[in-house]
């Protein structure tokens, strides 16, 4: 049997529980349910770190971050960085990637979001390993992205929603891709913020329609109801982009990979954005489906870092399986940026604990999550808990 395609669907803040599949029923996200019947939903996947360099360099070489190169947010991906992209190509894969990129080398003192940014140029070889590349380092426009790489020698505005204008390219390119099979990832910025910039033509909900969990408190939930009404509008929007998209490759011969780079805290414990420990952050969506797969649920401690470990398995028409009961979490530093996490810390996840031990290793938080999912019970300093937090420790 030939070895299929492989589409990697990468979006950023994209969080495990806001799918209508995981049960959200203010999510609208038709496209990822008809995916999730289909798929392995790893319902228990986190991200190995949750900000987007650290990750994004993880899940590409399959080697944690600071390992792989990347400690600090403007490290970009080493130029000798291993990554899936090169071990496909040896096996006979015709590689692309589209959309953001977020590893290249660029100035600290650029401003983040916008066009200056959105145009920087990733140099030739400083694109992974990947034959065919087409995208931009950052900038967060949602709207009319700058794209350059293969054959586009400048960047270049395209005119559109960018969950559209990456999907259309990278459809485009798998279509066209006859022969050798073909891995393809697709990396969107959507439902990061700016929350409230146009959608697609998705207007966002009410407000005050907007449903919170227990663990948003009085003081945050104004701006979570605000934050989450136009989040919600990119994920109908981005859902939209990835149907059409979907609608174009072939199942019975592309393996399709569905995942987030990390989550977003959402006023959650009076929290926002990302790189804390607790699950809005670093839990994400991973869903998998194969020819002769089959649709089921798995509860395996599964990282994106374990993501090329996967996609080799997938070439060689294997199921997709990681027999591990413990995943590991870090930020490997502080991002100097407003409301992210204010500290270094590093732990472990299981279906059932949670331990996050702080800059001097010191256990900082612990929970139990088949009993409080929402972690409002910190057990760190709990003395019946000593044994468990020192067997927890030694998996960090």
């Amino acid at each position: 049997m030939a070895p299929p395609n492989i589409l990697w669907i990468l979006t950023t803040q994209w969080r495990a529980r806001t799918c209508g599949y995981a049960g959200d029923p203010d999510a609208r996200t038709p496209a990822l349910d008809a995916l999730a019947a289909e798929a392995v939903d790893f319902t228990e996947a986190v991200t190995p770190h949750p900000f987007g360099p650290f990750a994004r360099a993880a899940l590409l070489t399959g080697i944690p971050s600071p390992e792989n190169g990347v400690r600090d947010y403007f490290d970009p991906l080493p130029r000798n960085a291993r990554t899936i992209a090169h071990d496909l190509g040896e096996d006979g894969y015709r590689t692309a990637f589209f959309g953001k990129w977020h590893l290249a080398e660029k100035p600290n003192d650029m401003p983040l979001v916008g066009e200056a940014h959105a145009r920087l140029r990733v140099a030739e070889g400083a694109r992974g390993g990947f034959a065919h590349w087409q995208g931009f380092e950052g900038g967060f426009q949602l709207n009319d992205p700058w794209l350059h790489g293969t054959g586009i020698d400048e960047p270049r505005r395209f005119f559109g929603y960018q969950s559209d204008v990456v999907c259309e390219r990278a459809a485009a390119w798998l279509v066209s891709a006859k022969g050798s099979p073909a891995f393809c990832v697709v990396s969107l910025e959507p439902p990061h913020p700016p929350y409230d910039a146009p959608a697609a033509g998705v207007a966002p909900r009410d407000p005050a329609e907007m449903r919170l969990p227990a663990n948003v408190p009085a003081a945050a939930e104004a701006k979570a109801r605000k934050e989450l009404s136009g989040y919600h509008a990119h994920l109908e929007a981005t859902d939209r982009a990835i149907g059409r998209l979907l609608e174009k490759i072939d199942p019975d011969r592309c393996a399709v990979v569905f995942t987030s780079v990390h989550g977003d805290m959402h006023g959650a414990h009076g929290l926002f954005r990302k790189g804390w420990p607790h699950e809005e952050s670093v839990r994400v969506p991973l869903l998998v489906r194969s020819p002769g797969l089959g649709a089921r649920r798995d509860r395996g401690a599964l990282s994106l870092v374990d993501l090329p470990e996967i996609t080799r398995g997938l070439a060689a028409g294997k199921r997709p399986e990681i027999n591990r009961r413990h995943a590991r979490i870090s930020m490997p530093s502080v991002v100097a940026l407003p409301q992210q996490c204010d500290r270094v810390w590093r732990g472990v996840r299981t279906a059932e604990r949670k331990l996050v031990l702080g800059p001097e290793g010191a256990p900082w938080l612990l929970f139990d999550l088949e009993r409080d999912l929402l972690e409002q019970a910190n057990l760190a300093e709990d003395p019946a808990r000593a044994a468990e937090i020192e067997r927890l420790r030694s998996f960090c």
